[in-house]
């Protein structure tokens, strides 16, 4: 259940909402706007089931690991409580789910937050006379966070153009559908007035912002600009705070965007869904870049801007992946030389098209290659952080507690990546808070430093210039 608590301080409380939210980062803003449209229609928000007069539970589809925990999910909020509202991922599956659980009280598309307000309604009424709920707890657009106060995550676009053979995320979330420029500014301008210090920019895939429009020309801060990856990350870039690029695939005019990585602004760091570095299984994949190029583009990147940092995914036992191919993977990465490498086990989901290609990977011939993908990318992360030793970095904090405090560098996403353990002379600086550290050590993921100092403090949320794209 999620830990969002509401501010009541009259006689007559307002229906309770519980709410379980699982799945990636576009889920959980997701689920962060169902909550603010909640709260604004004044319910509270239950931290268990049993102070809740209806349930939510916001699905994750991606794989067949992530089905099963939401249909666990769903059947705890069932057994739990009874009464229970489904959305996300797995909304797109109606039958199944009504078959699977037909006392559920509603199933509703991915990202329908009016389906789900609506229900939530018709389930619990909120009585005549019932005393509203203070709203000071919303932020951006009417989001009731579920992330640390000092970062958010700002999605620009809702489904994918791609038909990869292993992923049924168009199926269930439809095509790239990108949001208006404008809106998109003005939501980052009010997680920045709310506190905000990280933006982590996030979509499906991030670099095709604005194709669905045609490129539309729009104006922004009484410029004209279109609407492109490359306006959306200049205007990100002058919020005075920090800015990191999630799920961007490494298209040509991606190269545009590097010079403009600073370490105060928009960070040189790209997250990169490559999965995989043999010509062959990427072609079987059916993904949309050649490993050749790929290598070609980060080569030139990282002679643009020395100080990027790229992380990236890749899967293992593919249908059809050789032990050839997978030793040309373990290639790549030497040639490419990533910062951070997370790694799946290919895992067949219902409806995928990889279903039907031949030749699948045994489950211990998977685990053996995972085991040695991590193995082989550890020394190389390791190499990689251990540049950064010496160095004075912006510190962002993320915890405190006593003595200890950790942070996270230019080079760490939240949860995802490493931490920054900094040790302090007199008195701890505070979470949310930028602090300057000396470098001392580092290990295979993770860094050790001192502070040195503060770093310069943020600008105003208030654009008032765009540079428009060369």
């Amino acid at each position: 259940m999620t830990d969002a608590t509401d501010h009541i301080t009259a006689a007559h409380a307002p229906p309770r909402v519980g709410f379980v939210s699982l799945g990636c980062p576009k889920a959980t803003v997701d689920s962060e706007r169902i909550l603010g449209e909640l709260t604004q229609a004044g319910y509270a928000i239950a931290t268990d089931y049993q102070g809740a007069d209806v349930v939510v539970v916001n699905t994750c589809g991606f794989i067949d690991a992530a089905r099963e925990e939401s249909f666990d999910a769903i059947d705890e909020a069932l057994n739990e409580h009874g009464r229970v509202v489904v959305t996300g991922c797995l909304g797109a599956e109606h039958a199944l789910l009504q078959a699977r659980f037909p006392e559920l009280l509603a199933v509703t598309r991915p990202h329908d937050y009016a389906a789900v307000l609506a229900a939530v309604k018709r389930a619990a009424p909120i009585p005549a006379g019932c005393d509203p709920i203070a709203q000071t707890a919303l932020r951006g657009d009417a989001r009731l966070p579920l992330t640390p106060p000092h970062y958010a995550y700002l999605k620009v676009s809702e489904g994918c153009n791609h038909s990869c053979r292993f992923c049924i995320i168009p199926s269930m979330r439809g095509p790239l559908v990108s949001r208006d420029l404008n809106g998109v500014v003005r939501e980052a301008e009010r997680l920045v007035d709310s506190g905000v210090r990280e933006i982590l920019v996030i979509a499906q895939d991030l670099s095709a912002y604005g194709v669905d429009l045609g490129y539309a020309r729009t104006t922004l801060l009484g410029q004209a600009v279109e609407t492109r990856f490359e306006t959306l990350c200049r205007a990100l870039d002058g919020l005075g705070v920090w800015v990191r690029l999630h799920y961007v695939y490494p298209y040509p005019h991606v190269d545009a965007v590097i010079p403009l990585m600073r370490h105060d602004g928009l960070l040189p760091y790209l997250d990169i869904p490559l999965q995989h570095g043999a010509p062959r299984v990427l072609k079987a994949m059916r993904r949309p870049a050649a490993a050749e190029h790929t290598l070609e583009r980060i080569q030139g990147w990282r002679t643009q801007n020395p100080d990027l940092v790229i992380r990236s995914s890749f899967i293992v036992g593919f249908p059809g992946e050789t032990e050839a191919d997978f030793m040309t993977l373990l290639d790549f990465l030497d040639e490419a030389a990533l910062d951070r490498v997370g790694c799946f086990q290919y895992s067949p989901v219902a409806g995928a098209a990889a279903n039907a290609l031949p030749n699948h990977v045994s489950p211990e011939e998977m685990q053996a290659r995972y085991d040695a993908l991590m193995a082989h990318q550890k020394a190389i992360s390791a190499r990689r952080i251990a540049r950064l030793v010496g160095r004075e970095l912006d510190v962002l904090v993320d915890e405190v507690d006593g003595e200890r405090v950790i942070g996270r560098s230019y080079a760490d996403a939240p949860d995802i990546d490493g931490q920054v353990y900094v040790s302090f002379e007199e008195d701890a600086p505070a979470v949310g808070s930028l602090v300057r550290v000396r470098i001392d050590a580092s290990d295979d993921y993770d860094l050790w430093g001192h502070t040195v100092g503060a770093a310069r403090p943020y600008a105003s949320a208030s654009l008032t210039t765009v540079d428009q794209p060369r």
